[in-house]
């Protein structure tokens, strides 16, 4: 398969892609109480996008496939949460990766809930 027979959205590799972006952003947060864990929290949310989204191409049944896409939108949901509640200080690189990570976040929702609405 070349690049070009690629989907240009694979949504497995983009929520992996997620997941490991929002690692890398809590591996540069100031190391304090709390974002140790908002940060764990993050880490587990964004993953769980990606994990239930494998699960839900490999669902048993129209109900486990709704099942698992309704989680991917509340981690999603989850994940926008965690973003915001990391504490940045004044660090410019931070702050603008964080909102391309919220931008992600809620457009993954949005697809989540589409999904989810044309399966129902």
């Amino acid at each position: 398969m070349t690049e070009q027979d690629k989907k240009p959205y694979d949504l497995e590799e983009r929520t992996e892609k997620f997941a490991f972006r929002c690692r890398d952003f809590v591996k540069n947060l100031p190391k304090n109480i709390s974002n140790i864990e908002y940060g764990k929290q993050l880490i587990r949310s964004s993953a769980s996008q990606a994990a239930n989204y494998i699960e839900a191409n490999e669902a048993l049944s129209k109900k486990d496939f709704s099942h698992r896409i309704r989680i991917c939108r509340k981690e999603a949901k989850e994940s926008c949460l965690w973003l915001r509640l990391c504490d940045i200080g004044t660090d410019s690189q931070l702050s603008a990766e964080r909102e391309r990570l919220l931008a992600e976040a809620v457009e993954l929702r949005k697809i989540f809930n589409a999904i989810l609405n044309k399966s129902l």
